[in-house]
């Protein structure tokens, strides 16, 4: 086995699969339904399987088109979740709080966010695959597993936080992508702006969440 090849081949999975993760684990807590993990892990194998399977005809897919429709879809449902985590603050500070059914479009951005990030993840894998193709698949599945581990370990604990704040994390979460995969089809962009992009979508949509009048409760 080629270790240079196996560490490439873990470490973008890594990079990629956390990100999927930590958006799965946000709608998952939000929604209450398992079905987050679901509709992440088909975008993943949608895009991962024909990258072992047929190679390199996987670098014949649009990228730029899958980032737009995706950024697109992203923004759409992140405005509507900043919108539904007011709603909740305000049905909690009246005291009216009820069980709320989350928005199942929303789930199907998890999907988005799987088949992306798995793209960005088999573009890499397939320069390493001519090279060694067990090294990359054995480094593949390795930081899969890790991913899957750490993913189950914190899911009991992020299930703890109230609805309304995970509404705000899942809103920004998916804002945050929708913005970096937007100026990705216009010019390269590193990763490392996605802490500080999250960071300012938190910030906007908790001070819109817990503002304004009451009013908005009889909107629906």
């Amino acid at each position: 086995m080629d270790a240079g090849i196996f560490l490439a081949a873990l470490g973008i999975t890594l990079l990629e699969m956390v990100e999927a993760a930590s958006v799965a684990l946000a709608l998952y807590v939000a929604s209450g339904r398992a079905l987050a993990f679901l509709f992440v892990t088909l975008g993943v194998l949608v895009v991962i399987i024909p990258t072992f399977f047929v190679g390199r005809l996987i670098a014949l897919l649009p990228t730029f088109a899958v980032r737009l429709v995706a950024a697109t879809l992203l923004l759409y449902f992140g405005l509507k979740l900043s919108k539904s985590a007011r709603k909740s603050v305000l049905r909690s500070r009246n005291k009216a709080a009820q069980k709320e059914e989350f928005e199942k479009g929303a789930l199907s951005t998890g999907f988005s966010v799987g088949a992306v990030e798995a793209l960005e993840c088999a573009i890499v894998l397939l320069a390493l695959i001519p090279n060694s193709y067990d090294s990359a698949l054995y480094g593949f599945f390795t930081g899969i597993v890790v991913v899957v581990v750490f993913t189950y370990l914190l899911k009991s604990h992020v299930r703890r936080i109230k609805q309304a704040n995970m509404k705000v994390v899942v809103a920004a979460l998916l804002l945050s992508f929708s913005a970096f995969w937007y100026a990705e089809t216009l010019l390269p962009v590193n990763d490392l702006v996605l802490p500080p992009l999250f960071a300012l979508f938190a910030a906007g949509i908790y001070f819109y969440a817990n503002g304004g009048n009451y009013e908005i409760i009889n909107s629906q």
